[in-house]
């Protein structure tokens, strides 16, 4: 397969895991692959996978900003937050649309936020989930994360609204529908949900399972999916960056994407007068 990498945009289907939805791309281009964040199993909507090296480039993606469609059901709260967990209490009061619509804007800019018992929070070297499932229950550590828009979109059903959510990594949309519920004294889980967009990939540019027998064609490049300056270096000076030398730079401190002899090679880390491979891809020539 040479040194092929790349970014392949699946629309993964409600009832998979993200981890399936990974083994898949896989199978089907017998390459190593990781997705650049999880999306639960009973949603559905935009996963992007690296294949071959691109996994390198987690950390330049992690923090982008992704858009959310959630349908939160209210009068109710389950042990998970979500619509596949056991329900602990029920009955509780629906808020109107006005009462919701007035208090949203409390939950948008960079706000405190207790993920759920059920995630993949680490506690002591263990997944919160895995202590949720034996039935210890542990007090997780609020975290910081950034709500862009938090937008009520419709009434789905008596009990049950849509929202439309843009947010930043790690934001954990089933403790918006804990939180939001809370604040106007009464429960709600998360009942549906739709990753729309994350980063570059949006639902647009995503691919059904059933397409990746031709996954070669939609291999995305993995210079576009981010943003960074660019430096391509040719001959005697591009040969000492693949042998992970340093070279003396006179522009300013910073990371560049990497090109060499014009082909993307990775990201550059420019320091003091120097600059050097940081993150190497060696990305196939056909990109």
């Amino acid at each position: 397969m040479g040194d092929i990498s790349g970014f392949i945009n699946i629309n993964k289907p409600t009832g998979m895991s993200s981890a399936a939805a990974v083994s898949k791309v896989k199978r089907a281009t017998g390459m190593p692959c990781g997705h650049m964040g999880t999306l639960d199993p009973m949603a559905s909507g935009v996963l992007p996978v690296a294949v071959g090296n691109a996994s390198r480039l987690f950390n330049y993606l992690i923090d982008k900003e992704k858009i959310y469609r959630a349908e939160f059901t209210f009068g109710a709260e389950t042990d998970t937050l979500d619509g596949t967990g056991t329900v602990l209490r029920g009955g509780l009061r629906v808020p109107s649309e006005g009462e919701i619509v007035s208090v949203l804007g409390e939950f948008v800019g960079n706000i405190e936020q207790v993920p759920p018992q059920y995630s993949a929070k680490s506690v002591n070297g263990v997944r919160a989930y895995q202590l949720a499932r034996r039935g210890e229950y542990m007090e997780l550590q609020s975290k910081t994360v950034r709500v862009v828009a938090f937008e009520l979109v419709q009434r789905k059903a008596p009990n049950a609204f849509e929202f439309l959510i843009r947010c930043g990594g790690g934001t954990y949309i089933r403790a918006l529908a804990r939180d939001l519920a809370s604040r106007l004294d009464t429960a709600a889980y998360m009942s549906a949900l739709v990753r729309e967009k994350s980063g570059f990939f949006t639902l647009e540019n995503s691919i059904d399972l059933q397409e990746l027998g031709n996954w070669r064609q939609y291999l995305i490049a993995p210079d576009s999916v981010f943003e960074l300056p660019a430096l391509d270096f040719d001959g005697g000076d591009a040969r000492k960056l693949r042998n992970g030398l340093g070279l003396p730079f006179d522009g300013k401190d910073g990371e560049y994407k990497l090109y060499l002899d014009d082909d993307f090679y990775g990201i550059a880390q420019a320091k003091d007068g120097n600059i050097r491979a940081k993150v190497k891809l060696c990305a196939n020539s056909a990109f």
